[in-house]
């Protein structure tokens, strides 16, 4: 693992297990993420939000206030990490309860695409808004869904059971998801659009 990367916790469903944080050269959250991270020992760098998901402040760890309601948490602490110097981002907690923070948390990755390298991770596995061309290893067997955000063109994929060749997704007509790994090594690639990836072990 590289260590300038950025382990970023968000307050959606928690990680069942904790990541190896000596890791990361930054660890932060989200302040309605905090009470999580408190209760498993973990001192963050610092914390930030508009803190209406948090009763007491913390004195031992740096606190940055982002009132601006224009933004959600995660865009904001984003654009801090980003102010840093950091551009390789691991986020837990992105997905789980509340669906609209999930759908939302998408819809910024896609706004920092060309600035940051944003991957999720939650109790199921790993996802991604991929680039053109992905090779994946470690796949056999696992579930794989291609997700268009909204459209993904020219689609090829080598590896997994049920292949495409050049075709199309688009969200609401049809999407990839369910597939699944039939080689250790799994390769996708588009020509034009947008597609996160899921893979599910």
């Amino acid at each position: 693992m590289n260590t300038k990367q950025v382990c970023l916790f968000l307050n959606g469903e928690h990680p069942r297990s904790i990541p190896d944080l000596k890791n990361y050269k930054m660890v932060c959250a989200t302040d309605g993420a905090y009470s999580f991270l408190k209760a498993n020992n973990i001192v963050p760098h610092f914390i930030s939000g508009d803190f209406d998901s948090i009763t007491a402040i913390p004195k031992s760890v740096e606190v940055i206030h982002t009132p601006n309601q224009d933004f959600t948490d995660f865009d904001k602490i984003l654009q801090i990490l980003f102010d840093r110097g950091f551009s390789d981002i691991h986020v837990y907690g992105a997905s789980g309860q509340e669906q609209d923070h999930f759908l939302g948390n998408l819809h910024t990755a896609l706004q920092w695409q060309n600035k940051l390298k944003i991957t999720f991770f939650d109790n199921y596995g790993v996802y991604f808004l991929a680039d053109t061309k992905v090779k994946l290893s470690n796949c056999l067997g696992k579930r794989v869904s291609l997700f268009p955000f909204p459209k993904a063109m020219g689609i090829v994929t080598k590896g997994l059971e049920y292949a495409l060749n050049d075709e199309a997704l688009f969200f609401g007509r049809r999407i990839g998801t369910r597939n699944k790994a039939v080689e250790d090594t799994i390769e996708i690639s588009f020509k034009t659009g947008d597609m996160f990836l899921f893979i599910n072990d």
